[in-house]
């Protein structure tokens, strides 16, 4: 018996399922990790991968970068958390004012579910309506007005769709207040919410959505979304919270489609717990409580803003100046190109999606353009075999074959991922079908 099937024997006597996170479930147990340098990770078991899953694209310098581990230490002398705020918080908030020609002011939250929801909240008490609209297929955290058609059958026709709860635990009450719209189709978006424009408080909308199947947003769809929010009195929010990694300013936006608010989180906290909310300032004076003019947004948490996850965060984004940035999107272009010679090679049809250090790849499709085309691609299990094949020659993606690049990763890191997705689908081919 391995060190991680043994562990997870021992999480089963004390956990549901025997994780904390639904996103680690596996079959027949998951891999325990116990420590991380640079670009890689290592096991219970001494086992060491090249990690592309950076704990969800969190991780963009990957393990033990010194000056995030220093901030660390630093402050962890200090004190871990108090009752006041930090001046650690307003640096971060600083910085990331500085970086993001829409960001005002922010707020921090301990996770982007937080910040998603934070964000909703705000949308409702500036504009006074309930209705929150978003796309088919998109996953926006745990919130249950958006936690709504992530992985349910893309939707069909023009009629305004019923909503369905992710799960049973999604309460109906609040998917009364859900609209559900096709991501990057504009007629059939506008037939759906334009009669109900007078209750809409706001559009989430995520720029690179990784459940959708990290598709971009079209210039056209964005664009259509803007006018009609702008002409409607409703607000746009960006879901950025894994996208935001995409450049120094995060997903790349034209100034006339920039969003109300924009919620952030993964990189901006240097790998511990964080999210955030910015965006104009007349808005985001709904959480302000000394306005007592006007409708307030009441948030707090007892580890929000937090002095490590701030410290953390200042060191890791620091590290990521523009020419950081470039040289990993250089990369994650260069992942792209050769995951789709890999395919090409081995004569088994598949595609790599993504943008920036991002990627995701399908085996089957030749091309995804939509939802529709994900979702029927995520139901191939030749997906979960390949990806399985590459974890045991030592690299490691997500279970939707969704990667992330780190800093510490060269074309070398690259160029291994690249022979590793090779050997795994001329595997994939020699078996009999």
């Amino acid at each position: 018996m391995s060190l991680s099937h043994a562990a997870y024997r021992r999480a089963l006597r004390v956990m549901p399922g025997g994780n904390t996170r639904t996103s680690n479930f596996e079959k027949p147990h998951p891999t325990y990790l116990v420590c991380g340098s640079g670009a890689y990770v290592t096991d219970v078991d001494g086992r060491r991968y090249l990690d592309f899953q950076n704990n969800f694209t969190t991780l963009i310098h990957g393990y033990g970068h010194p000056s995030v581990v220093d901030a660390i230490r630093r402050q962890a002398g200090l004190g871990l958390s108090f009752a006041g705020p930090t001046v650690a918080e307003i640096e971060l908030a600083e910085l990331l004012v500085e970086r993001v020609s829409y960001f005002e002011q922010i707020r921090f939250t301990n996770t982007g579910s937080e910040a998603v929801m934070i964000a909703i909240k705000a949308a409702r008490a500036y504009t006074g309506r309930d209705l929150i609209a978003k796309c088919d297929g998109a996953y926006h955290g745990n919130y249950d007005v958006v936690e709504a058609n992530v992985t349910t059958p893309p939707l069909a026709g023009t009629e305004r769709p019923t909503p369905k709860g992710e799960h049973s635990g999604v309460a109906r009450s609040a998917l009364s207040d859900c609209l559900i719209i096709p991501f990057n189709d504009i007629e059939r978006t506008r037939k759906i919410i334009e009669s109900a424009a007078d209750r809409l408080a706001a559009i989430v909308v995520d720029p690179l959505p990784s459940r959708i199947g990290l598709i971009a947003i079209s210039a056209d769809y964005l664009t259509f979304l803007r006018n009609f929010t702008l002409r409607n009195s409703s607000l746009l929010i960006f879901d950025q919270v894994l996208s935001f990694r995409l450049g120094y300013g995060g997903a790349p936006v034209a100034k006339p489609n920039f969003p109300d608010l924009c919620a952030i989180g993964k990189i901006i906290g240097g790998g511990l717990p964080i999210g955030a909310v910015a965006g104009r300032t007349d808005i985001m004076a709904v959480f302000d409580p000394a306005r007592a003019d006007r409708a307030c947004v009441i948030h707090s948490g007892t580890f929000t803003a937090n002095p490590l996850s701030m410290a953390a965060g200042l060191a890791a984004m620091t590290a990521l100046p523009r020419s950081e940035f470039d040289r990993l999107n250089v990369l994650g272009a260069q992942a792209r190109s050769l995951i789709a010679e890999a395919f090409a090679s081995v004569g088994i049809n598949g595609t790599v999606t993504g943008e920036g250090s991002l990627f995701r790849l399908f085996v089957g499709p030749e091309q995804v353009a939509s939802y529709a085309d994900t979702f029927a691609a995520a139901h191939d299990p030749r997906l979960r075999s390949v990806v399985a094949r590459m974890r045991e020659r030592k690299v490691l993606l997500s279970s939707i074959g969704l990667g992330a690049l780190s800093t510490p990763m060269t074309g070398t890191d690259i160029a291994y991922l690249a022979e590793t997705l090779e050997e795994a689908l001329r595997s994939l081919k020699s078996e009999p079908t």
